[in-house]
């Protein structure tokens, strides 16, 4: 398999970086690319604008309805779908003005000239609330215009006698209706070279509040005042928002500590471990010093039994071959030797029928050799196949195996009929190898005993003949060996059970006993 091509790749690490630095900016990108923040400051101007205004027209009111008698003429009547419900104890106005969504007018259009003067009475009015509205912008840095029902300015510092009527925002109040505008400033000399921060965003907020006096218009309220600028703000919030950001980077970097320590290093390690692998480092099977999380711990014991695994099967296949050359280079150099006399004698003639008889069966007796030995090397392939949903009943096994056998006596008790994870033609491999080993040995009976114990069934083989003698008892289960290798014995009976119990996860050990050989054996139950 070809190499990925060799191309930048970025590391964990710089990943879980850039994601935790985006995670970090996200504030500053909503305050500055949203301007919700400075939505913020608008709304904020707007509400102090209507609780000045909600002052100013309640002062303004009271001094309408005093002279109303004096023939003071008021304005429009106000729809009853416009006027608040007498029933209710608080009719609040909130701010609404959003940077975003509203559309930003132009900037506000100059006063045009009244068409008709205000009646003296508002313009008493006007004198009267002046001292008011002039002590106030001094604390507040707003500006104020009072209006007749006409729209004509009645008290400000600019434009008194002129109309506003033509305004959008002063034409909805002349009808009842408040109304809150965003305009661009723009102002009227070229901003120095340092522009003050206190000039705010750039925009003005106006907010036109209707004077109802008898259900009609007495006047209005006009307003204006440009909002806080962000940074005057942040600028006078330092000390808070660089505990907030400290916050933030701290956390940011905790954040990236616990990621280094429950993914990175792991992975890393992990990493080495397989390159130790590769170069045949037996050492690098160990558990890894810190897993991180539960998932990279089974990614782990997955991986390092894989490798464990595979390294022992590379070692099983190595000596298997080595084992296997040993085995076949006897009959075959006696085969070879044997032909080689014979093509000899017939040149020659100098071998007797007898001896040339002789030969020709101990090439027959090598050839047999071979072909139970390739006969053996099939059962043990088809023995470490993995299973594949397989399922029998040993007393069906027992049955074929006395069929096999039948001149061996062979005695079943127990759990026959609980069935076991494994084909009946894999368990008949298992057992007769094992009748064919006792038998072998001189055995006469076969006792098979079997025990169920929930997930496994547990059967215990045992026979009457020539036991083990302690110095083979821990190389019975070696492949090639044997203690019969003059009578066909090939030594690969017992290691072709135990592959089998193996592969379907169940086991084989030879038992102690005082009388004859027993095995037992734990299949897995179906």
């Amino acid at each position: 398999m070809s190499a990925p091509p060799d191309k930048w790749r970025p590391s964990l690490a710089l990943v879980i970086f850039a994601v935790l630095a985006t995670v970090a900016v996200l504030p500053l990108v909503g305050l500055f690319f949203f301007r919700l923040y400075d939505n913020q400051l608008i709304r904020q101007t707007q509400a102090e604008l209507i609780a000045q205004s909600r002052v100013l027209a309640t002062i303004y009111a009271q001094e309408v309805t005093a002279r109303l008698d004096s023939g003071l003429t008021l304005g429009a009547e106000v729809a009853p779908n416009v006027l608040p419900d007498p029933g209710d104890q608080f009719t609040p106005i909130r701010p609404a003005l959003d940077l975003t969504a509203d559309d930003l007018l132009r900037r506000r259009p100059d006063a045009l000239p009244a068409s008709r003067p205000a009646q003296q009475a508002y313009v008493e009015i006007g004198a009267k609330l002046t001292p008011i509205i002039r002590e106030t912008q001094k604390v507040t840095l707003a500006g104020f215009r009072i209006l007749d029902p006409q729209g004509v300015v009645i008290a400000g510092r600019q434009e008194v006698g002129q109309s506003l009527a033509h305004i959008e925002e002063v034409g909805d109040a002349l009808h009842g209706q408040y109304r809150a505008t965003l305009r661009n400033r723009v102002p009227d000399k070229p901003p120095p070279p340092i522009y003050s921060f206190s000039r705010g965003l750039g925009v003005h907020v106006f907010s036109a509040m209707p004077v109802i006096v008898n259900n009609r218009v007495a006047g209005v309220i006009y307003t204006t005042r440009t909002p806080s600028n962000i940074f005057d703000h942040l600028y006078q919030e330092r000390a808070k928002f660089v505990l907030a950001g400290l916050a933030v980077i701290l956390g940011t970097i905790a954040i990236g500590l616990v990621f280094s320590r429950t993914i990175t290093l792991p992975m890393r390690e992990l990493i080495d471990r397989a390159a130790r692998i590769g170069r045949g480092d037996r050492e690098a099977f160990q558990p890894l010093r810190h897993y991180g999380t539960r998932e990279f711990a089974q990614l782990s014991h997955s991986f390092l039994g894989m490798a464990e695994q595979l390294a022992r099967r590379s070692d099983h296949i190595a000596t298997f071959s080595a084992h296997l050359t040993h085995e076949l280079k006897s009959p075959l150099t006696s085969i070879k030797g044997a032909a080689e006399l014979l093509q000899d004698s017939f040149q020659d003639k100098g071998l007797t029928p007898s001896e040339q008889r002789t030969f020709i069966a101990n090439i027959l007796s090598d050839t047999k050799r071979l072909e139970a030995m390739a006969q053996r090397l099939r059962e043990l392939a088809r023995a470490e196949s993995l299973p594949q949903n397989e399922c029998t009943e040993l007393a069906r096994v027992i049955a074929d195996l006395r069929s096999r056998f039948p001149e061996s006596a062979i005695e079943a008790s127990g759990s026959l009929d609980r069935p076991i994870g494994m084909s009946s033609e894999k368990a008949l491999i298992v057992l007769s190898h094992l009748a064919d080993n006792a038998m072998r040995h001189k055995a006469g009976t076969i006792r098979l005993e079997a025990l169920d114990e929930r997930t496994t069934l547990k059967l215990t083989v045992s026979n009457d003949g020539e036991p083990i003698s302690a110095p083979n008892r821990d190389r019975i289960f070696d492949a090639f060996f044997t203690t019969r290798r003059d009578q066909g014995g090939t030594g690969m009976g017992l290691a072709i059970a135990r592959a089998v119990m193996a592969s379907h996860g169940g086991s084989i050990r030879l038992k102690p006993t005082d009388d004859g050989v027993a095995f037992e054996l734990q299949f897995p139950a179906a």
